[in-house]
C-alpha cells in the first residue's frame, strides 16, 4: 500500500522519508522533505515508474522546512492539492514569514541545509481541520490535529497506518533509541503529551515515522517512550538552566548524553551520528529554553 522514499538528506541514509501512496485515481505523498533534497525525491519516483504527473495529492505533516520545504517545487511541476494543517496554509502560499524565522535559527546554514523553498500556489493549498479525510488519489486519509512540536501538526490515519510527522518522534531503523525533536520556537510539552495520548487512543496498527522508516515495535510501546523521551530531555534542560548554567553548556552536555543513551541502546557510532544531524543538541536544547523560559 505505501513505499519509502529515502530522501539522503544531506547526502546521509535514513534520515528524512517521503511516502508513496498509490491510490485508484493516482498518487499521494507525505512529506515532500526539504528543497535541497527535492532531486531525490524526483529520483525516488522515477525508480517506482511514477511520473510527476501522476501526483495528485501531497500531505504533509507541518510546514517545517524538513518536511515541506520541496512543496512549492513539486506543486509547480504538478497539479497537485497540497493538504495542510489550517494554522499552517498561508505559510505555505506565502513561506516568507517562515522563513524569516528559520533563518533566525540557523543562520548561514540556512541555504546548505534547505536551499530554496518557493510558494505552493495559494489555488493548489487545502487547509485542514481536525477529522477532516481527504480523498488522496481515491484513498480515504484522516486528518488528526497532534500538537506539541508544532501548533501546525498533523498526523495521517490509513487504516491502520499512521503517518507521525514529529509526533512520534525520531527512531532510525534498527535502533531502539528514540529522540523527540524539540528545536524553537512552538515546543508545548502538555500538548505533546496529550497528541500522544490521543494517538494511543486511536490505536493504529503501526507508525510511519518521517525521521525514520516503519517503526518495528509495538505502536503502543512506541508512543509510551516517546512521552517518557520527551520528559527525560525536557527535565535535562531545566535542571541545568535551573542550576544557572549557559544555553552552550547545556547544548554540549545534551548532546554528550544523548549520544550516550543511543549507545547503551544498541545504535553504532554511524547512527548516533545521524540521530545528531536530524535533532542537533543545539536545536533541541534551544527549544526546551525557550518551553522553561515562556513559563516562569
Amino acid at each position: 500500500m505505501f513505499h519509502t522514499l529515502d530522501l539522503h538528506f544531506q547526502g546521509t541514509p535514513e534520515i528524512i522519508a517521503s511516502y508513496v501512496l498509490r491510490g485508484p485515481r493516482g498518487v499521494a505523498l507525505v512529506e515532500t522533505g526539504p528543497a535541497t533534497s527535492y532531486p531525490a525525491l524526483k529520483a525516488g519516483l522515477h525508480a517506482l515508474g511514477i511520473a510527476l504527473d501522476e501526483v495528485t495529492d501531497i500531505l504533509v505533516t507541518h510546514i517545517h522546512l524538513d518536511h515541506a520545504g520541496a512543496a512549492g517545487w513539486l506543486a509547480r511541476e504538478t497539479d497537485a492539492t497540497v493538504h495542510v494543517h489550517h494554522v499552517g496554509a498561508p505559510h505555505l502560499a506565502d513561506p516568507s514569514r517562515l522563513l524569516s524565522s528559520a533563518q533566525r535559527i540557523y543562520g548561514d546554514q540556512m541555504d546548505m541545509l534547505w536551499g530554496e523553498t518557493v510558494p505552493v500556489p495559494a489555488d493548489q493549498v487545502a487547509a485542514l481541520q481536525d477529522g477532516d479525510v481527504v480523498d488522496a488519489a481515491g484513498l480515504n486519509v484522516r486528518a488528526v490535529d497532534t500538537p506539541g512540536h508544532a501548533y501546525h501538526h498533523m498526523a495521517y490515519l490509513l487504516d491502520g497506518l499512521c503517518f507521525t510527522g514529529d509526533v512520534a518522534a525520531v527512531r532510525l531503523p534498527g535502533c531502539r533509541h528514540l529522540r523527540v525533536p524539540t528545536p524553537p520556537p512552538e515546543i508545548d510539552i502538555p500538548a505533546w503529551h496529550d497528541s500522544v495520548a490521543r494517538l494511543r487512543k486511536l490505536q493504529p496498527d503501526r507508525l510511519l515515522l518521517t525521521h525514520f522508516g516503519p517503526a518495528a515495535d509495538d505502536p503502543q510501546a512506541h508512543l509510551e517512550t516517546v512521552g517518557q523521551s520527551l520528559d527525560a530531555a525536557a527535565n535535562f534542560v531545566r535542571q541545568r538552566w535551573q542550576a544557572g548554567e549557559p544555553a552552550a553548556a547545556i547544548a554540549a552536555a545534551f548532546a554528550g548524553w544523548a549520544a550516550e543513551q543511543a549507545i547503551a541502546q544498541g545504535a553504532d557510532q554511524d547512527a548516533a551520528h545521524r540521530y545528531e544531524i536530524i535533532t542537533p543538541s543545539p536545536m533541541l536544547v534551544k527549544g526546551l529554553l525557550r518551553y522553561w523560559r515562556q513559563r516562569t
